[in-house]
């Protein structure tokens, strides 16, 4: 398979010198969900930042689509979309406005705007919220209007951080019918969550990451045999390689 992201021996963090990501390896492939799974403070929000171009690697690299972050390229952003864990919108624009605003910078022809913004508040019940400002929103509409925002721009490259925090059922349900929508049309996604039940059928593969370091990743087999646990949910693996086994 055709690799989206990939990560060479990644070190970084926030004080030179003192990584708080150590040799990070993996890759996100065309068609394909990844877990990226920890606890509060193993590096998981990090890594992200990295991704995104928020933070500068201390060592290694980041490729997206064989383009490395560091050559600074024009389409290295807009290969990426981000759906963040704690929704940030403009007060003063209404949902619309956020639509069009995000369709303005990513060079979306009309047409093509109009019809998957009316697609994604009809998926996400929200066609009679279009005209509120973002103030008036409980934390779920917020987070529903990042997820449209997102997948308005169809890139190659999904970041979904704790994607179903403030989501009721029918907007968990809808938010992963569109994900495997996409994944089939070839897009990558990397998901963070604590939600393991959830991505435990949505995903091919899973990294694990404890105190920056990758104590295992793989296919959920794969993870299973590094923990010493075959036939194991995800739930009992993932605390066995970060807890309860004392690995890592």
């Amino acid at each position: 398979m055709e690799t989206i992201l990939h990560l060479k021996g990644l070190y970084g963090g926030y004080l030179l010198n003192k990584p708080v990501l150590k040799d990070l390896h993996f890759s996100v492939a065309k068609g394909e969900m990844v877990g990226l799974i920890g606890l509060n403070g193993a590096g998981k929000s990090t890594t992200i930042k990295h991704i995104l171009g928020l933070m500068k690697p201390q060592k290694g690299s980041i490729e997206v689509l064989g383009q490395t972050l560091g050559d600074r390229t024009p389409g290295h952003r807009t290969s990426i979309g981000y759906v963040p864990e704690s929704p940030e919108l403009y007060e003063e624009l209404t949902i619309r406005e956020h639509l069009e605003l995000t369709a303005m910078a990513y060079g979306l022809d009309r047409q093509i705007y109009e019809e998957r913004a009316g697609r994604l508040a009809e998926l996400f019940s929200m066609q009679d919220k279009l005209g509120s400002f973002s103030g008036h929103l409980s934390k779920g509409m917020r987070q529903k209007v990042m997820i449209m925002n997102a997948f308005l721009v169809e890139p190659p490259l999904y970041i979904i951080d704790e994607p179903f925090l403030g989501l009721d059922p029918l907007g968990i349900r809808s938010l992963l019918e569109l994900m495997v929508s996409f994944k089939r049309a070839g897009a990558g996604f990397l998901i963070s969550s604590h939600i393991l039940s959830t991505i435990e059928n949505y995903c091919e593969r899973f990294v694990v990451l404890h105190r920056g370091v990758i104590v295992a990743q793989g296919t959920l087999e794969e993870i299973r045999a590094a923990a010493g646990m075959p036939g194991a949910s995800l739930d009992n693996v993932f605390f066995e390689l970060v807890g309860g086994g004392g690995k890592g």
